[in-house]
C-alpha cells in the first residue's frame, strides 16, 4: 500500500525550555517557538507560509492575530482545539496542505503560559460542560474525572497502583537525561506509593505539573527538506477520532480502538515493528488505555504488559523517552506536541537526552479535551526515519 503522505516530512523539532510559572502571555512562548524554528533551519519567517497553532491561553488572540504580532503573511493558517491530540491533528491537516500546494512550509507550534492562578482560570473557562456540570458539584477538574476512570480500570481489570507507579518511575528515569524536564529528582516506588492523595485513587505522582513552555516542528516536502539539509521523518500513517463510544458509562477505551487496524494496515506494520512509543500521559491510566487500544496488548492487560517490560530508554519498550508530561511537565496544549517533537528527535538521532539505539520507527498517540467525564479527542501517527 502506498504511503498516504507521499513526499511530505516532519523536521526541525524545537522545545522552548519549560518554566513552572510565567506571567508572560502565550504569544511570547509561541513566538519563541517560531523563532527557534527559523534559527535552527536558517529560514526567514517570510519563507514559512503556513502556520498552525494550538494553545489554551492564547485567547482572546487567535492564530490570525498572531500573524500580525509575528509580522508574517502566511497563505494558510489553522487553529487546533483538540488538546492532547493537537500535535497529531495539526500534523494531518498540515501534511495535506503541503500535498495540495496550499502551503510550502508550515510551522506547527503549540504553547501556553502559566501564571500562578493559571490552571484555575483554564478550568473555569475550559468548557460549558465542565463549568456547569462538574465544578459546581465540587469536582476538582480533570483529577476527579480521571480518578473515576482509574478506579473503574483497577476494579474491572485488576490493575494495582504499583503498575501505574512503574510507568511513572520509568518516565522519571527517562526525564533525568532530558535537560528541559522539570522533574529531575529520582522517583522510587516507595515515594510514589506514599505520595499524598489528590483524588482517590490518584496520588501526587499520577498527575502532571502544569507549566509554561512551547513545542514545535515544521511540515514540508521531502525535496525541500533535502534542499535545506534538514534531517526529517516520514509519516507512515495517521488517524484521529472524536467522541467515540459515547454511550460507555465510564471511559475504558478510546477512539483509537476504532481505527487502530487502519493505522497499522496503512503503514504496513504491526506493533512489534515499533522502536519507540510516546503516549499522551496526563495520567498513567490513559497511557494504559492507549497501549491497549493500539494493539500493544489486549484490553485490560496493560498492567501485565507494564510489569513484563522495561519502559526506560535502554529497555525493551522505550516509552515517553523525554519523561513525558508526568516528569517533563505539561505546558498546556504543548503537551499534545511533546511526543511528536521527541519522536522526530529520536528517529533523527538528535535526542536532547537519552537516545534509543537504532530507532527507525516510532508511534505517537494523543488524547485530549476532557469535557467532564471523558476525553473526547484522540489521534495517533506512525513515523519513520528519513533517508
Amino acid at each position: 500500500m502506498s504511503a498516504p503522505y507521499d513526499n511530505v516530512v516532519l523536521t526541525a523539532p524545537v522545545t522552548v525550555p519549560y518554566e513552572r510559572y510565567s506571567e508572560r502571555r502565550a504569544n511570547y512562548w509561541l513566538g519563541r517557538a517560531l523563532g527557534m524554528l527559523a534559527k535552527t533551519t536558517g529560514l526567514d519567517k517570510k519563507h514559512i507560509d503556513g502556520l498552525s497553532v494550538s494553545s489554551f491561553t492564547l485567547v482572546p488572540d487567535s492564530v490570525a492575530s498572531l500573524t500580525q504580532h509575528f509580522g508574517m503573511t502566511p497563505r494558510w493558517i489553522c487553529q487546533e482545539h483538540t488538546g492532547g491530540a493537537s500535535g497529531i491533528t495539526a500534523l494531518r491537516k498540515a501534511a495535506r496542505a503541503v500535498q495540495m500546494g496550499d502551503a510550502d512550509i508550515i510551522a506547527c507550534i503549540s504553547g501556553d503560559t502559566n501564571p500562578k492562578d493559571g490552571f484555575t482560570n483554564i478550568l473555569d473557562n475550559f468548557s460549558t460542560d465542565m463549568s456547569q456540570a462538574a465544578l459546581p458539584y465540587g469536582a476538582g477538574g480533570p483529577n476527579t474525572s480521571f480518578a473515576l476512570i482509574t478506579k473503574a480500570y483497577m476494579e474491572i481489570y485488576g490493575a494495582r497502583r504499583e503498575d501505574f507507579g512503574k510507568l511513572a518511575i520509568s518516565q522519571r528515569d527517562n526525564a533525568r537525561t532530558t535537560p528541559h524536564a522539570l522533574m529531575q529528582k529520582p522517583l522510587s516506588l516507595d515515594a510514589y506509593m506514599d505520595a499524598r492523595i489528590i483524588s482517590d485513587p490518584i496520588h501526587l505522582y499520577d498527575c502532571v505539573m502544569p507549566c509554561a513552555g512551547a513545542e514545535g516542528y515544521l511540515v514540508m516536502s521531502e525535496d525541500r527538506a533535502r534542499e535545506l539539509g534538514l534531517a526529517y521523518v516520514y509519516i507512515r500513517s495517521a488517524i484521529e477520532r472524536h467522541n467515540a463510544y459515547a454511550n460507555d458509562p465510564v471511559q475504558l477505551r478510546t477512539g483509537l480502538a476504532m481505527d487502530a487496524d487502519m493505522l497499522w494496515q496503512t503503514a504496513g506494520l504491526t506493533p512489534r515493528d515499533i522502536d519507540v512509543v510516546q503516549t499522551y500521559d496526563d495520567y498513567p491510566v490513559i497511557s494504559f488505555l492507549q497501549l491497549e487500544d493500539l494493539g500493544f496488548c489486549k484490553k485490560g492487560e496493560a498492567n501485565i504488559f507494564v510489569r513484563d517490560h522495561d519502559f526506560t530508554i535502554q529497555g525493551d519498550f522505550p516509552h515517553n523517552t523525554s519523561g513525558g508530561q508526568l516528569s517533563a511537565g505539561q505546558a498546556g496544549a504543548a503537551g499534545g506536541f511533546l511526543g511528536i517533537v521527541e519522536t522526530i528527535r529520536q528517529l533523527t538521532g538528535t535526542a536532547l537526552g537519552g537516545q534509543v539505539a537504532n530507532a527507525r520507527l516510532g508511534l505517537v498517540s494523543g488524547f485530549g479535551i476532557i469535557n467532564y467525564d471523558k476525553g473526547l479527542s484522540c489521534a495517533a501517527t506512525i513515523l519513520e526515519r528519513g533517508q
